[in-house]
């Protein structure tokens, strides 16, 4: 299986910083895509930002500018740096991987726990 796992959130005031981290790990044969969500107030997740195995990013027009989506693929590992926060950019935020496994054939997507960023003065 693929496992999940993101780091580096936590509380802020606004202006500030932070830089989340996520690896994955487990029986990977190849990773097509790796990308940040946060739940915000919908049923349906937001995604902040993702970035593909060929390295193309994009960026949801809310966080265009502040956030940039970063990787290293020798790790299986994304990093999320977070500038300019803002108390709406509060939330949980997870991290997707889009994988396959060894003899798998299709990619499937794995979640991540989340991770809490608040941002609060």
């Amino acid at each position: 299986q693929v496992r999940v796992v993101e780091s580096g959130g936590g509380l802020v005031e606004p202006g500030g910083s932070l830089r989340l981290s996520c690896t994955a790990s487990g029986n990977i044969f190849e990773i097509d895509a790796m990308a940040w969500y946060r739940q915000g107030t919908g049923i349906k997740r937001e995604r902040v930002a993702v970035i593909t195995y060929g390295g193309v990013t994009d960026y949801s027009d809310s966080v265009k500018g502040r956030f940039t989506i970063s990787r290293n693929s020798a790790k299986n590992t994304v990093y999320l740096q977070m500038n300019s926060l803002r108390p709406e950019d509060t939330d949980v935020y997870y991290c997707l991987a889009v994988a396959s496994t060894p003899g798998g054939g299709k990619s499937d997507d794995y979640w991540g726990q989340g991770t809490q960023v608040t941002v609060s003065s």
